[in-house]
């Protein structure tokens, strides 16, 4: 079953029922079917084919999902680029994945052609006025044949690759399947409740897993779509209010950036239903402050990954009787905690946690990383995803979070890697060496703290290191408080250890 079906059959039973909204912009159901299709006979001009990547570097918005229902239309696999990523980081996603194809906003302009510059030949397709080397999405548009393109081999289920960082410091490419999304979405509406009649507002960005499953959700069940360029609170209630939205989906931080916005104006959400939150552990004080603004909106909260997907949840009903918790598995999603030799552990004693629900890429788990074969045989324990997450299971079944394996730092919903930090402090001249840790913070619910040694006779101030981070990586990834050592606390084998720096750390606020 694959999206791009889905999208087409959503047309023809919905044909002038509005699919998306972005601010003041709206599409159809068939608009949006049939400007998905002269994309992609544009690009199929172009030479893109079944099994090409199709790379898109664009903020939310009307093109963005015509780019993306285009790529699925052609079997192509979708290649989302933060806008938020550093040229460095885009440059290395773009050689290693080797778009047949890149579209972008006029404010991705120079950190694409920076990507391109070794890979002469490829289209450049930019929302705007095009400049040398550049067309017009517009123009290849409409260029493009008008009727569906032909359909891709039934076989051909790939439909994206989401770069995640690694402990390595470089990304590694997760390959989604049309069955990943579709299986995740037909979840949802088993969880949720969700029917063709909701309307579902997508607080983060499509290039993210948890943006391009509520884009997923529309064009599975036929419901509307509701997006911002950018997330502001503010606006994300007027448009819950003018739009009528009955879910709304994102990460805590958020929601709790939204709450003093429902306070305010509690009557703005009266056609929310459903609040589902995912990509961070949810503060139980958040939780209390949120219900009492708004107590007639139900709270799922739930764990997924990009490579794992849609793996336990926590429902309204049971938000008060365990508030610490994830939740139960998903149906139909096994689970596993076990130890470092492999074999499970009792209830109540934390280990890796593992999940399977059938074969790789049939259901929610990932197929593979891509041109990575050592990376996913590192990755799987047959058929197991070993999730890197640790936790534990209570006596009645609901999964705990206990820490990151692999020392994974969450602010505000977005991942960030300890070791691509200290990589990119290290590179500084001054630097002798440094660890990189999370440290608990209000507002995106943890903060990247680098911990610094000089070298003899190096300067350098804090804020020099957090700019020099933040022309290296994503400016959410920098260090947002740096703490100069003499020396870090290791382990016999020279291994930093971690969590003693961390109570140093917390012995200093």
């Amino acid at each position: 079953m694959k999206l791009a079906t889905l999208l087409a059959q959503n047309a023809r039973r919905y044909p002038d029922k509005v699919a998306l909204v972005c601010e003041d912009r709206r599409s159809t159901f068939a608009e949006l079917d049939a400007r998905g299709d002269r994309l992609a006979n544009a690009l199929a001009a172009r030479g893109i084919g079944c099994g090409d990547r199709v790379a898109i570097a664009m903020p939310n918005g009307i093109e963005l999902v015509e780019a993306m229902a285009a790529t699925l239309k052609l079997g192509a696999l979708i290649v989302p680029l933060s806008t938020r990523l550093a040229a460095r980081e885009i440059a290395y996603i773009v050689g290693h994945c080797e778009p047949g194809a890149v579209l972008y906003g006029e404010g991705m302009r120079q950190a694409v052609a920076a990507a391109l510059d070794g890979l002469p030949g490829v289209p450049r397709i930019v929302v705007g006025a095009p400049e040398a080397g550049e067309e017009a999405f517009s123009a290849v548009l409409d260029s493009g044949a008008p009727g569906p393109p032909p359909a891709p081999p039934a076989a051909a289920d790939d439909c994206m690759i989401a770069y995640t960082s690694g402990t390595t410091g470089r990304p590694k490419g997760a390959v989604g399947t049309n069955a990943n999304l579709v299986v995740a979405s037909f979840a949802n509406v088993a969880e949720w409740g969700l029917n063709e009649r909701d309307v579902v507002l997508a607080t983060t960005a499509m290039a993210h897993r948890t943006g391009l499953s509520r884009l997923a959700n529309a064009v599975t069940v036929g419901c509307r779509l509701v997006m911002q360029p950018r997330f502001d609170a503010a606006g994300a209630l007027s448009a819950i209010e003018r739009e009528k939205v009955t879910v709304a989906g994102g990460v805590p931080t958020v929601f709790r950036m939204m709450t003093p916005e429902f306070e305010k104006r509690p009557e703005a959400a009266s056609s929310l239903r459903l609040i589902v939150a995912t990509g961070e552990v949810f503060p139980v004080p958040v939780k209390e402050r949120l219900r009492a603004a708004i107590p007639h909106v139900g709270l799922y909260t739930f764990l997924a990954q990009t490579e794992a997907g849609y793996i336990a949840a926590l429902r309204p009903e049971e938000q008060e009787a365990r508030p610490h918790a994830t939740g139960r598995p998903i149906m139909g999603v096994e689970t596993r905690v076990v130890g470092a030799d492999g074999n499970d552990v009792p209830r109540g004693e934390p280990g890796e946690l593992l999940v399977r629900c059938g074969a790789p890429g049939r259901a929610v788990v990932m197929r593979e990383y891509f041109r990575d074969p050592k990376a996913t045989e590192a990755a799987f324990d047959g058929d197991w995803f070993r999730t890197g997450d640790v936790g534990y299971f209570d006596a009645d079944g609901y999964l705990y979070f206990v820490d990151r394996a692999k020392d994974m730092i969450v602010t505000g919903g977005l991942n960030v890697y300890s070791k691509e930090v200290e990589i990119a402090l290290i590179d500084h001249a001054a630097v002798a060496d440094a660890a990189v840790v999370g440290v608990p913070d209000e507002e995106f619910g943890e903060a990247v703290a680098a911990c610094v040694i000089l070298e003899d006779g190096g300067a350098a101030s804090a804020d020099e290191l957090i700019e020099h981070c933040r022309a290296r990586i994503a400016s959410y990834k920098k260090p947002r408080h740096v703490h100069f050592f003499d020396d870090l606390p290791r382990t016999g084998t020279g291994k930093v250890m971690k969590q003693e720096l961390k109570k140093r750390l917390a012995g200093m606020g």
